[in-house]
């Protein structure tokens, strides 16, 4: 498969990963901290890998496609690290998640900028 279409296929794999992970939480889990960090990794993942979409269809251009990349990767360290805590890891595992987080938020600085470079011809 061509890198170019990495971007949404991905996306899609952490939507299905969202929803699988939130519908967990809601019929699965009773310990109330472990929910609340599933759900917490959802509240972030499922709608970074929409906006994937949305930014594909804005413009499929390489400064967006990074932003993307930028935001999908950050949304999944985020919510994984949840997830992993919420399964019982070590609590050290929290340390990995402000990088999903710091991750996503340089996604978004990216995509502020991004109608600023010029393109490739």
């Amino acid at each position: 498969m061509p890198p170019a279409r990495w971007l949404p296929s991905v996306a899609a794999l952490s939507a299905v990963v969202s929803i699988a992970v939130g519908a967990a939480a809601v019929h699965g889990v009773t310990d109330t901290l472990a929910k609340s960090l599933l759900q917490t990794g959802v509240q972030f993942e499922l709608p970074h890998a929409i906006a994937v979409f949305a930014l594909l269809g804005w413009r499929d251009v390489p400064a967006v496609r990074g932003g993307a990349w930028a935001l999908l990767a950050g949304s999944l360290v985020f919510a994984r690290s949840l997830d992993l805590l919420a399964l019982g890891a070590p609590r050290w595992t929290g340390a990995i998640t402000p990088v999903g987080g710091s991750a996503m938020l340089l996604g978004w600085l990216w995509l502020a900028l991004a109608p600023f470079v010029p393109e490739r011809r």
